[in-house]
């Protein structure tokens, strides 16, 4: 199997979509169709289910996937270090985005470097059901979370920023006239759910209750923030978001209103703790020496 084709593979088994894995890898669907069909022949077995809706991955598919990963990751990591030690880079440092606005950290990312020019950071978006695994098998090094975090085995750092909370709703939805809204009053409207763990840190994103006990109704489960904006726009959910949305994710066809009853979201650096090395403290640092962002208020 050529790396190319394992690389195909597991972004499939990541994104479990076609049309997703072709844009990513900047490839043509049928490329990645080709490889996949390559492989099965190969296996002697079909690594995915597929119909027109779902794609899955089967039995042979997920221990393909396992075997192959932390493969494909050693070999890619060790070409990418051959490759700095050529440049006299001596170490990188992966950070992995929850959060939309890796503009507003800039200030961070360039002292970084400033203090430290023999490492490399790689800052790059995180899936929300994918940030705790890819942490735990080493595919990145920090991830900026929302908090709360309490895992036993993950060290939280210092805290990045803090934001109010934006509900993102269709521009044709009853509530978008509105310039403001109240958990109380959207909660019989359906918010997307993501069926990722653990439990408490998605309801501290967007909670269960309202203040007042109310339950607030949990729709469609959903795999990243693209998939729930689309189901706002064409299926009337309502999405929770912080507030940087509104600067980095203007759409026509979605209106942002503040929410006056939710605390600020707060996000920290967050790291496996027996992984914790140099590069990952001098970023602590570097965040604790200038302190969190200033907020920004929702509009």
């Amino acid at each position: 199997m050529e790396l190319r084709d394992i690389e195909i593979f597991l972004t499939l088994a990541e994104e479990l979509h076609f049309g997703r894995t072709a844009t990513r890898l900047c490839l043509s669907p049928a490329r990645v169709t080709q490889a996949i069909q390559k492989q099965e022949r190969q296996v002697g077995a079909p690594l995915f289910e597929r119909n027109n809706r779902t794609v899955r991955l089967t039995q042979v598919g997920r221990q393909l996937r396992d075997d192959l990963r932390p493969l494909y990751a050693g070999l890619r990591d060790s070409m990418e270090r051959a490759q700095l030690a050529g440049q006299g880079i001596t170490g990188i440092l992966r950070v992995g985005m929850l959060p939309l606005n890796a503009h507003d950290l800039r200030p961070y990312w360039d002292v970084f470097r400033l203090r430290h020019s023999l490492w490399k950071l790689r800052v790059h978006k995180a899936q929300v059901g994918e940030a705790f695994p890819a942490l735990r098998r080493g595919d990145i090094d920090v991830l900026v979370s929302w908090l709360p975090v309490d895992e036993p085995d993950l060290t939280v750092g210092p805290v990045v920023f803090a934001e109010q909370r934006v509900l993102a709703v269709a521009t044709d939805h009853q509530l978008a006239p509105r310039a403001s809204v109240s958990l109380e009053m959207v909660s019989d409207f359906q918010h997307p759910h993501a069926d990722t763990g653990p439990g408490y840190w998605y309801d501290a994103y967007a909670p269960r209750l309202t203040r007042r006990g109310r339950q607030i109704e949990r729709g469609p489960v959903v795999r990243d923030a693209e998939e729930a904006m689309t189901l706002a726009s064409m299926d009337g959910l309502v999405v929770l978001f912080p507030a940087h949305v509104t600067r980095y994710w203007v759409r026509p066809d979605i209106a942002y209103l503040s929410v006056t009853d939710m605390e600020p979201l707060s996000y920290a650096l967050v790291w496996r703790s027996e992984a914790e090395s140099e590069p990952i403290r001098a970023l602590a640092g570097v965040i604790r020496d200038l302190g969190p962002l200033p907020s920004v208020p929702a509009p």
